[in-house]
């Protein structure tokens, strides 16, 4: 079957966080650094749909195929592994430790890191035609992203770090939501179903995204955005890993574990009420009583019937 049932999927997400746990650290950050490259990728390509069109959802629709593409091929980005590792640890798997997942964690980051920012530097050359001219009309639309989703929060104080914080939060709900939809199916094409809806909608509104942010600020700053990169590390980077790791584990990883993983005892269920006999059974039960008594069953008068010869 290619189906995977919720009990199995969990048993399959604590076995997924286990093996990145004592995965090597060659390992780690190669995945990594091809997970944020391609990711890093198919958000260029999305805003170039949606410069190039003029329609957001188009670009949203298809940036999807990036993280197919990455988890299909087993990269690792910082938001799967924030839902996954953590489950290995509260399964008390034998050797998962804090510092493993910490370990994990940090090696997983800086691989995406370095990827998207690679990335970053690339698509700039593309985008200047090797920094001789100014960015073109995407390279612009890119530094805009990166002034909005920076200067924008902090024009509004605290209810802006809300917001940004609320909406990493909600990204990573969708994110992880997607990671774990693909283990549900063994087939590539349900993999790939799975993991396209939560991924598409995030991206459509405009949740923060750690890594996909990993390619979009630098690249914003390479490219001449008017910010800093302490307004990218304080009213974006730093909050969004945080709403990240909270939304991640909060309500995928825990969740699924809790009930699928740690399924509670069922409550007592009441006692099912006695049936009444049949009229048919009931007459029978009668004559059965009355017999045994000596008495005359329902429908005989108990007069001795006369026989002439």
């Amino acid at each position: 079957m290619s189906y995977v049932k919720p009990p199995d999927l969990v048993r399959s997400m604590v076995d997924a966080g286990e093996a990145k746990a004592f995965m090597s650290t060659r390992d780690t950050i190669i995945r990594a650094f091809m997970a944020g490259a391609i990711l890093a990728l198919a958000a260029a390509f999305a805003v170039t749909i949606t410069v190039q069109t003029g329609e957001p959802l188009l670009g949203a629709v298809l940036f999807p195929v990036g993280f197919c593409l990455l988890y299909l091929m087993g990269f690792d980005l910082l938001t799967g592994v924030f839902t996954l590792v953590p489950l290995a640890l509260l399964d008390k798997r034998r050797g998962v430790t804090l510092r493993l997942l910490l370990r994990n964690w940090g090696l997983v980051f800086l691989g995406n890191l370095a990827g998207a920012m690679t990335v970053a530097v690339l698509m700039a050359i593309v985008f200047t035609y090797g920094f001789s001219t100014d960015p073109n009309e995407v390279g612009q639309q890119i530094g805009t992203i990166g002034e909005g989703r920076t200067v924008g929060y902090a024009d509004h104080g605290a209810a802006g770090m809300l917001t940004l914080f609320v909406r990493a939060v909600l990204c990573n709900w969708m994110v992880s939501t997607g990671v774990v939809a693909a283990m549900i199916s063994k087939s590539v094409s349900g993999k790939v179903i799975g993991m396209w809806m939560p991924i598409m909608l995030f991206f459509y509104m405009g949740f923060e995204h750690s890594i996909v942010n990993m390619y979009l600020f630098p690249s914003g700053l390479i490219l001449g955005g008017d910010f800093s990169i302490m307004d990218y590390l304080v009213w974006n980077e730093i909050p969004t890993v945080i709403g990240n790791l909270v939304g991640g584990i909060t309500f995928v990883g825990l969740t699924l574990y809790a009930t699928h993983g740690r399924t509670g005892p069922s409550r007592n269920r009441p006692a099912a009420p006695e049936e009444p006999p049949a009229a048919g059974e009931a007459a029978s039960d009668e004559a059965a009583d009355g017999a045994a008594d000596g008495k005359p069953a329902a429908g005989e008068t108990g007069v001795p019937v006369r026989v002439d010869a």
